[in-house]
């Protein structure tokens, strides 16, 4: 053994596995289609609090994934490595939209068609999914949901609570009903006619009615 095969290394060896200009050009392409990702989502958002924190990880992890991928092809026993590694990774962060587990397996597959130098599938693919989200995620029911919480005092004002708001709304169920001793509490989902609430006020004010309390409703939780 001589003094330069002690120093003599596969790292030195992998270092042009990869030219710098597939690494440049890989980069930049996930940076742009991380960005188009990211505009799709801003442009799809429908929540109360915009995250542009979570816009910027999907630009990130589109770059990650490509070049963690073009490292794997470029050397088998790294891509053993590699998911050992990445088994232990663990993820604490919980998510609150669906729809974000989509834009986040997005960013993901993406890096890593476009590292596996499926290019044209990667463009292609992000923009066809991107133009399927901006048609449907943003589109709105034609008649929006509420959800009016009654509160009466007995049976009688529950009735002619009742009465009156089936004149007012187009459409309504009773989701479900609390009956205690001394009032009675009704949650019930309508289909309003336009967007005029003034009927709210006057069921608040009908004889027997404690509070009438109008919110919006998505069919998950109410806002």
């Amino acid at each position: 053994m001589t003094f330069q095969d002690i120093f003599k290394s596969g790292f030195l060896e992998n270092v042009n596995s990869i030219s710098v200009l597939d690494m440049a050009i890989a980069i930049v392409l996930a940076f742009g289609i991380g960005m188009f990702i990211f505009f799709v989502y801003k442009k799809t958002f429908a929540g109360v609090m915009y995250s542009s924190g979570f816009g910027v990880t999907l630009i990130a992890l589109t770059m990650i994934s490509t070049f963690v991928i073009l490292a794997v092809t470029s050397n088998v026993v790294l891509s053993l490595g590699m998911v050992g590694a990445l088994s232990i990774v663990r993820f604490r962060t919980a998510i609150k939209e669906p729809l974000d587990i989509a834009y986040l397996f997005w960013a993901i597959a993406a890096g890593i068609v476009l590292a596996a130098g499926m290019v044209p599938l990667a463009v292609f693919g992000s923009v066809g999914i991107g133009a399927v989200l901006l048609l449907f995620a943003n589109r709105k029911p034609h008649v929006r949901p509420y959800i009016v919480v009654l509160r009466c005092e007995g049976h009688e004002s529950e009735k002619a609570a009742m009465d009156f708001l089936k004149k007012q709304v187009q459409k309504h169920v009773v989701k479900s009903k609390t009956a205690q001793k001394g009032f009675v509490e009704l949650n019930v989902e309508i289909r309003m006619k336009n967007d005029d609430t003034d009927f709210i006020n006057a069921l608040s004010g009908m004889p027997g009615v404690g509070s009438a309390v109008l919110v919006s409703y998505n069919g998950e939780y109410m806002s």
